[in-house]
Formats: C-alpha cells, structure tokens, sequence
C-alpha cells in the first residue's frame, strides 16, 4: 500500500535529500520546503521506499499535494 506525503502548506522546493528507489526510515528528512522564508523539513510518515518524487527543486507547491509516494 502506498503513503503519499502532502505539503502542509504553500511554498517552494529548496532541496531534494532522497532518490527514488531509497529505503526510507519514519521520520527521516525528505524535502526541505521554503514558506514565509522559513526553511521546513518534509519527513517521511512512516518508513518504506520511495516509489515515486512529485516535484523538483524550484517547484511551488500548494497545500496538500502529494510530494512524494512511498511504498
């Protein structure tokens, strides 16, 4: 069963610290994602691989989307 993992709020991808393919631990950084010139950690919810990476560095995300898939 997948996980996705959301954007808990609008703002701009800074940096990518996984790939796809990589086992991943709960609560191991994902993303880092700038809002309000703040720089907030993405963490994995749950430990898995990582099937699939959303966005790129740059991106703007909105609320809610999916970031990135774990399996």
């Amino acid at each position: 069963m997948s996980k996705e993992i959301l954007a808990p709020m609008p703002g701009k991808i800074i940096e990518v610290l996984v790939s796809e393919g990589d086992q991943v631990e709960e609560d191991q950084e994902l993303l880092i994602l700038e809002a309000m010139k703040m720089e907030n950690v993405i963490a994995a919810t749950d430990s898995g691989k990582v099937a699939e990476i959303k966005v790129k560095v740059d991106d703007t995300v909105n609320t809610n989307q999916v970031l990135v898939i774990l399996e």
